[in-house]
């Protein structure tokens, strides 16, 4: 009785023929079929310039991602801050109307905050820098608000708020409208 490779792999204590052989063994007999399938069982990971390549590309993927999120949280910031500054013009306009007596406003650029004033009390305070994290630069450190609820004198008032590169812009008139 002749044994080929499936009868002394059996006795072997092999559960089959694919587990015997291995690629030398298949490379000795000249199959190239059974050599490609030798191989390629053996290939159980990727190369090492295969995951560096995938790494590299997550995370050119993940940087400009990031610097998308970045430069959308500073406009949004921004526009928050344009926004509280109108509520606070909104506010100090009421605040005149309703006390009948002038509301100062102003805005300090050095802390980036605005305050309400009316009779020498601070009636209101907006810390943007600290809550929106951005910098103002404005065109008067101050407006006024009379009893009618217009801009006192010469009113005209440009306020920027700025955070990386993202910037709104509020622009009161003479007559206190303020548009953003």
């Amino acid at each position: 009785m002749v044994l080929g490779p499936c009868a002394s792999t059996a006795r072997a204590g092999f559960d089959n023929d694919a587990q015997a052989f291995d690629a030398e063994q298949v490379a000795a007999r000249g199959d190239h079929a059974s050599m490609k399938r030798a191989t390629a069982r053996f290939r159980w990971a990727h190369t090492l310039v295969e995951l560096l390549l995938v790494v590299t590309i997550i995370g050119l993927i993940t940087i400009s991602g990031v610097r998308a999120l970045a430069r959308q949280l500073d406009h949004l910031a921004a526009r928050a801050a344009i926004a509280d500054a109108a509520a606070a013009m909104a506010r100090a306009r009421d605040e005149a109307l309703a006390q009948h007596l002038p509301v100062f406003l102003r805005i300090d650029t050095a802390e980036a905050s605005i305050s309400l004033r009316a009779r020498g009390e601070v009636v209101a305070l907006y810390a943007l820098g600290r809550t929106r994290g951005v910098a103002l630069r404005t065109t008067r450190d101050s407006i006024t608000f009379d009893v009618r609820g217009l801009g006192y004198g010469a009113a005209n008032l440009t306020l920027v708020a700025r955070r990386g590169s993202a910037a709104e812009t509020l622009v009161v008139s003479r007559l206190g409208r303020v548009r953003y």
